[in-house]
């Protein structure tokens, strides 16, 4: 009877550690952001050109991050369908959407006072899913693309527009 009681007491006092570390994230640098995403994104069967002055991302305690960049999509076959390339090195939940460990590229359509998302995988173009973006309230900065540290805001910011996320799909 011990043992349990010491066990939960144990685990009780480790839930706040727990916690803490997933909130350990703060924005990368652009040196970090460099180094990770790439000058040319493979996408499909291409490799297009990035925006990196657009890049943004978030990194934990333990060099994981996720990182998002515009693409450059004037001559290739994109058709609007994908507008972002996105690195995920921990699991992440963007408005609905799971994302494990990967590539990606997302685009958006704009739906009257929100834009429909949808994310891809970079390397053959399926779909895993769609996401709505609303527009921020009050007057903010318009950004490109913004991943916002968990202990801000928990967003990923497209033009004026946000999506809420979770990391480790919680």
């Amino acid at each position: 009877m011990k043992i349990v009681l010491l066990s939960v007491i144990a685990l009780i006092g480790l839930a706040p550690m727990a916690h803490a570390e997933r909130n350990n994230w703060r924005m990368a640098t652009d040196a970090e952001l460099a180094s990770l995403l790439p000058a040319r994104a493979p996408v499909i069967k291409e490799h297009i050109e990035t925006e990196m002055r657009t890049a943004t991302g978030i990194v934990d305690s333990h060099g994981h991050y996720i990182a998002a960049v515009v693409l450059i999509t004037a001559g290739y076959s994109a058709d609007g369908k994908y507008s972002h390339y996105l690195e995920v090195q921990e699991p992440i939940k963007i408005g609905g959407v799971m994302l494990k460990p990967g590539e990606y590229v997302l685009g958006w359509t704009r739906d009257g006072d929100s834009l429909k998302v949808h994310f891809n995988l970079a390397a053959t173009g399926d779909l895993v899913g769609n996401a709505e973006a609303h527009r921020m309230n009050g007057q903010v900065r318009v950004e490109s693309i913004r991943i916002w540290p968990p202990n801000d805001k928990s967003i990923v910011q497209i033009g004026r527009f946000s999506i809420p996320y979770e990391l480790g799909g919680e």
